[in-house]
């Protein structure tokens, strides 16, 4: 995980003083890219202990096409929670718990009718469906693209799409990467969810395809440390980081939309003790 603890090194000493939707303040860079060998590992942070149920659980949830808080608080996960109370579930006119036509709904209902009442037609477009169907039939294709980022609904939901679009590239190799575009990037608590899940997910792509894995390619727009993460930020700088974990997925699922919780497991993760840090919501 180098390469992200070098980017938390960068930002943090020379990042430019911003103000934010927030109020928080940040510290913050426009631009930076880093890469991770999939085949070396899982990129898991191990400078801190990362909630490992959390990112299975949300991914598998987005790929579900879900954007109820309540699935996953069912599954103890409680990271969407700021986001999903009733207050600011009433900013945009929803119940409490829903979160709007966020992550899931985009990529498996793209374009889908709003119906009176809040809810959607499923007469949207399946990106997700769409791209693997693209990767079996045509991997050189340059369009393997799934986009979270909806401009028409981007003030309709609880949090706009942070991570906002992804593509794939297969190569000839037969071994596939995946490169992500991510809009805003909150690096001490987001950042380290987004890897994992994005490396997840092209494990899991890979895995349905036929095919083997690549790189991890983490794009950023404005990457930025919160100014109430800084003590964080250099307790976890302080840290040796630890041999990555190894991912194991169920060999049998040939369907992305069957992958289980119990289909899925890091081991051998031995981080160093998690570091506690504010939400800003």
């Amino acid at each position: 995980m180098k390469a992200y603890l070098d980017l938390l090194r960068d930002v943090r000493s020379r990042g430019e003083a911003r103000d934010d939707r927030t109020g928080v303040g940040t510290v913050g860079i426009f631009g930076a890219q880093i890469r991770f060998d999939l085949s070396r590992g899982f990129p898991l942070v191990t400078t801190k202990k990362v909630h490992t149920r959390s990112i299975v659980q949300e991914l598998l949830w987005f790929l579900g096409g879900r954007t109820d808080n309540g699935w996953l608080r069912e599954r103890g996960v409680t990271i969407w929670d700021e986001w999903s109370t009733a207050e600011q579930c009433a900013r945009f006119g929803r119940k409490e718990g829903d979160l709007g036509p966020i992550y899931g709904h985009q990529w498996r209902n793209f374009g889908a009718t709003l119906k009176p009442g809040g809810a959607y037609a499923d007469d949207g477009f399946d990106q997700i469906s769409a791209v693997i169907a693209e990767i079996r039939r045509n991997p050189c294709s340059r369009r393997l693209i799934v986009s979270g980022w909806n401009p028409a609904e981007a003030d309709k939901v609880a949090l706009p799409p942070c991570h906002t679009l992804f593509q794939f590239y297969v190569g000839g190799n037969g071994r596939l990467s995946c490169q992500l575009y991510q809009r805003s990037a909150d690096l001490f608590l987001g950042v380290p969810f987004n890897i994992a899940s994005y490396a997840l997910l092209t494990h899991m792509v890979a895995q349905v395809c036929g095919l083997g894995v690549g790189e991890f390619v983490h794009t950023f727009g404005d990457a930025h440390i919160y100014r109430n993460h800084f003590e964080q930020v250099e307790l976890q700088l302080s840290r040796e980081p630890r041999p990555l974990p190894t991912l194991r997925l169920n060999p049998a699922v040939k369907d992305i939309f069957a992958f289980r919780f119990e289909d899925i497991a890091i081991e051998n993760y031995d981080p160093h003790p998690a570091i506690k840090a504010p939400v800003a919501v």
